[in-house]
Formats: C-alpha cells, structure tokens, sequence
C-alpha cells in the first residue's frame, strides 16, 4: 500500500509564489510516476504537471514556464514550485504516485 500526503497549499497575492510538496511512502521501490493535478471550480481536474521514473518531465500547457516539478534524493518526495500565480490556478491540488494513489489535496487560493 501507498500513502500520499500533500502539504504546501495557502493563500497568496496575484503574482506570488508557493511551493507544494507531496511525500509518498510505503510500498514504492526505486523512483517512479508521480504527477500533479489540480480542480478548479467549474472545471474539470487537470494535470499540472509529471515526472517519471526517469526523471522527464510534462507540464499542462497553462502553467509552462511558471511551474516547475522537482524530485528530491530520496525519490519519493516530488515538489511543485508555483510562480506568477494568477486566480485561475485558484484550487485543489492533488499529488499522485504511479496514478493509481492519490492524496487528500492541498488548496491553493491566489487572491483577486
């Protein structure tokens, strides 16, 4: 079994900054897929942004060149590093490992 814990969400100022972190443990060996996701009010739950066992990385398009995904040494933490937010990425972030576990979510709300 998986268990993944998000953490990092808050309120910010249009054009501030947030770093979420998501720390999976359990039965995971070696590194592996691990994804942000986000639902926005009124839409449909979009990936931000991936990366894989080997270390390529993806980015939904409305957030390339603002975000950025990292992996720390031990593999089984992922960050999202989130600048120049606006209100639209107003929501619930969810972390995902092999998209099969996901977490509780972690909110982020960028203030109007």
């Amino acid at each position: 079994q998986v268990q993944v814990v998000e953490s990092g969400g808050g309120s910010v100022q249009p054009g501030g900054s947030l770093t979420l972190s998501c720390v999976a443990s359990g039965s995971i060996l070696g590194p592996t897929y691990m994804a942000w996701y986000r639902q926005s009010p009124g839409k449909q739950r979009e990936l931000v942004a991936s990366i894989t066992s080997t270390g390529y990385k993806t980015y939904g398009d409305s957030v390339k060149g603002r975000f950025t995904i990292s992996r720390d040494n031990t593999e089984k933490t992922v960050y999202l590093q989130m600048t120049s937010l606006k209100a639209d990425d107003t929501g619930f972030y969810f972390c995902t490992v092999e998209a099969r576990y996901w977490g509780q979510g972690t909110r982020v709300t960028v203030l109007p």
